[in-house]
């Protein structure tokens, strides 16, 4: 009996060290499974790292609906593996259809930041408006003393309405030519109209178009708003006021024309990269990137940062979030959604290692890695 006793409790032991070690490590594309046993619902997300917790920020799916129907979700971690439910940090309005975020509007791509000026946790996302589809193209924000909210809804808008890009030339902005001037769009007199300013004069009194984005805090401590504009023709960078809550007016435009969204970004020795994608819906496609000096200054495309099998798909994913992990010189995590838009609910998450080739980010399939 006592032999027998030992055995047990000696195969009790290597199974929970057996689940310890298969806890520890990061496998995209499988079911993550939150404290409670469900599949984690927190798409198109980011983390903020805060007092030894990792905080995870992301969009309640439905099974058959991408429509806001509960919020925006939380969860919690120490380790980026097991994951705590916290709560609807930002739940949509239930008894008020004149809301900004009322039930079944489209909140996307939330990011929180925390100011230490103001000590205020400060959610960022892109808001379309109850039944308008996708042509309201504000950002949406909301505010919290705690970073599992709940967050209050302050309120949604166009960015920059009545500001000019700052890299605009000045016969980019006198320019006459306007959207009426163009029967068909996508010839290349359209193409080359929309990199010259078409839409950002067109959109200069309301406000800029505000899709996919992410929200970017630089070393000094300013933050920057980072989205898809233009009717996802361009990208455009724009700073954030110093408690993190408004829009300065200043802002540039880049990679005019070249039809971006899911925008993701990474600082390493000085330099900004930026990893985005092509616009093709729910359909996968190849991830791009681009290289700066600063994030006002000049950009330069640098092709597909994947490599490997369905690197011409970002293996099979859409990129939402670089995570830089705190305490580790240049690690980082990108973070992107396999979307399943028939079953929204079912969406997996490809996290992958970035790695640094001739100091250029690189991105490769994992089956699991650990990242802490």
């Amino acid at each position: 009996m006592r032999t027998n006793y030992v055995f047990i409790m000696l195969t009790l032991t290597l199974l929970s060290c057996s689940a310890n070690q298969i806890t520890k490590k990061i496998m995209p594309g499988e079911i993550w499974k939150d404290d409670r046993g469900l599949h984690i619902n927190a798409h198109g997300g980011g983390i903020l790292f805060n007092n030894g917790i990792y905080y995870w920020y992301g969009e309640h799916k439905d099974e058959n609906s991408n429509e806001a129907n509960v919020g925006i979700n939380c969860y919690s971690s120490r380790d980026l593996v097991n994951w705590k439910f916290e709560r609807v940090a930002l739940p949509v309005v239930t008894n008020n259809d004149s809301s900004d975020i009322t039930k079944g509007c489209i909140m996307e791509r939330p990011k929180v930041v925390y100011n230490q000026k103001t000590k205020k946790y400060v959610l960022w996302f892109h808001l379309e408006l109850k039944g308008k589809g996708y042509k309201a193209a504000r950002v949406g924000l909301a505010v919290s003393d705690s970073p599992t909210g709940i967050f209050k809804y302050i309120r949604s808008y166009r960015p920059n309405a009545g500001k000019l890009p700052l890299n605009i030339t000045d016969e980019q902005k006198n320019s006459q030519i306007t959207v009426a001037n163009f029967p068909k769009s996508w010839t290349p007199e359209w193409i080359s109209a929309v990199e010259n300013g078409l839409f950002v004069r067109r959109d200069l009194a309301g406000g800029q178009m505000s899709r996919d984005m992410t929200i970017y805090v630089d070393d000094d401590g300013k933050a920057y708003h980072i989205y898809s504009s233009e009717d996802n023709q361009t990208i455009q960078i724009a700073e954030l006021a110093d408690d993190y809550m408004s829009h300065t007016g200043r802002y540039v435009r880049i990679l005019a024309g070249k039809h971006n969204e899911a925008p993701t970004i990474l600082k390493k020795d000085g330099k900004y990269y930026l990893i985005t994608s092509d616009c093709t819906g729910w359909t996968p496609n190849a991830a791009r990137m681009a290289v700066a000096d600063s994030l006002f200054g000049e950009w330069k495309e640098l092709g597909n940062p994947c490599v490997g099998a369905d690197s011409n798909l970002t293996f099979k994913s859409q990129g939402t979030y670089i995570l830089k992990i705190e305490g580790k010189k240049d690690t980082y995590v990108f973070m992107a959604d396999r979307w399943t838009p028939k079953t929204p609910i079912d969406g997996r998450y490809i996290w992958l290692p970035i790695t640094f080739e001739n100091g250029i980010p690189v991105l490769r399939w994992y089956n699991e890695w650990s990242a802490l």
